[in-house]
């Protein structure tokens, strides 16, 4: 009796995989086949690029696709941002997919028969505007995943939500925006995902491959402004007053000594950055006050709290070894994007599936930051690196007037996005 449950348990389990199988072999094709479609629109929306909480044309373009599909939608969502919900014939789960779609304040130096001649107005003066970071690439693979994942509705076993979001880059000044606006608007007040999927284009990975670390991937950013106060005199008689340039600048000093010398490094990377400095008007007057902003990135709360602690103190120890006056502001702006160690582990043979066991990479720990954690807050997150560079070109970074996106990536990303969402649904309902 047990020999005989044994093999009906085999045959069980080698019927769920060759189904599993021939169903990614399928979204493979299926994906080629509406690939000319996804390239189109990611060249129209590299084309037609729109800064942050400015991207109405392409939430159209989005909201209609979506409609056309037979999704619910809903639009304006902080802002410009798009919803659409695709309900599957069975019962299940419910994930969300996001792709962000603003663009950059950056005149586009390549030379594609599609770059960029857009401008608009950023904080008072016209710039040139680029997608500079992949966003236009996102939301062509995620408008091509709508596709299949609507056309296998009859067999998801569950709910995807299709979160297509403003402003990642940042809102512009007076204005919010973003992941943690969509989250306050109460986007996940009636349906809340049990896993948040997200894909970033990343040119120092090759096409064909994708790069995805378990725990931190992407570092908290915290926003940190410093007024050092002094006593104004003559740039002749420094003795006469209180020079917060010098102490500004010793204090710059301190910070760097709190990441090498009172930090455990070995338990998490930390950093701190300034990268304004402003104060005075005249080389013959020193000023009464330096401002000084910058940023603070971290990967663990214990250190990133004593870090805020030792900022404050370093700054006011030497503002006082001065006799000058300091002032210490930290924001917490973006906490860690992190990825669930076991929902990574559970999705880890469909990404293999999608490009080999040889191209899915360990992708390095980064101090850059993201707003995908906050849809991560009460559900599960992985978020993994589409490589978009053509074999044997230069790395080209993000937010470079260069950035490029070979398009052959972009099939892959489809691929990954629907591949993991039916390999998620149908696993776990």
């Amino acid at each position: 009796m047990y020999q005989v449950f044994k093999e009906i348990t085999y045959l069980c389990m080698m019927f769920f995989f060759i189904h599993q199988s021939n169903a990614q072999d399928l979204i493979a094709s299926k994906a080629q086949k509406i690939n000319t479609n996804v390239v189109a629109w990611y060249r129209d929306f590299h084309q037609n690029p729109e800064l942050s909480n400015r991207e109405f044309r392409t939430s159209e373009i989005v909201a209609r696709h979506l409609d056309s599909l037979g999704f619910e939608v809903r639009m304006k969502i902080a802002h410009t941002g798009v919803l659409g919900i695709l309900r599957g014939n069975k019962d299940g789960p419910i994930i969300a997919l996001r792709a962000d779609m603003d663009a950059l304040s950056i005149k586009e130096e390549t030379d594609v028969p599609y770059a960029s001649k857009v401008k608009a107005m950023y904080e008072g003066s016209e710039v040139g505007v680029m997608h500079a970071c992949g966003h236009d690439a996102h939301t062509a693979c995620l408008m091509g995943a709508a596709v299949l994942l609507a056309e296998m509705k009859s067999q998801l076993c569950g709910t995807v939500m299709f979160i297509f979001q403003p402003a990642e880059e940042g809102a512009p000044k007076g204005e919010e925006g973003g992941a943690a606006l969509m989250i306050n608007e109460g986007i996940f007040n009636e349906l809340v995902p049990e896993a948040v999927f997200a894909l970033h284009t990343d040119g120092r990975f090759d096409v064909g491959t994708l790069a995805v670390r378990a725990n931190g991937m992407l570092a908290a950013s915290d926003y940190l402004e410093i007024k050092v106060r002094g006593q104004q005199t003559h740039s002749a008689f420094p003795w006469d007053g209180i020079d917060p340039v010098v102490v500004a600048s010793q204090i710059i000093i301190g910070l760097q000594l709190i990441t090498s010398r009172h930090l455990d490094i070995s338990v998490a990377p930390s950093l701190v950055s300034i990268g304004s400095i402003q104060g005075g008007v005249s080389p013959y007057i020193i000023p009464n006050e330096v401002t000084m902003k910058g940023t603070i990135r971290t990967f663990d709360k214990a250190i990133q709290e004593d870090f805020h602690h030792k900022i404050r103190q370093t700054v006011q120890r030497i503002a006082e070894a001065s006799n000058a006056t300091a002032i210490v502001q930290i924001k917490k702006d973006l906490p860690v994007t992190y990825n669930d160690k076991e929902l990574l582990s559970q999705m880890r043979p469909a990404l293999i599936k999608i490009v080999g066991e040889d191209n899915l990479l360990t992708a390095p720990v980064e101090m850059g930051s993201e707003d995908f954690p906050f849809f991560t807050q009460n559900s599960k997150g992985l978020y993994f690196y589409l490589g978009v560079r053509t074999p044997g070109k230069e790395t080209i970074p993000q937010h470079s007037p260069y950035y490029y996106v070979d398009e052959r990536s972009l099939v892959i990303g489809v691929k990954a996005l629907t591949i993991l969402t039916v390999d998620y649904l149908n696993n776990n309902h």
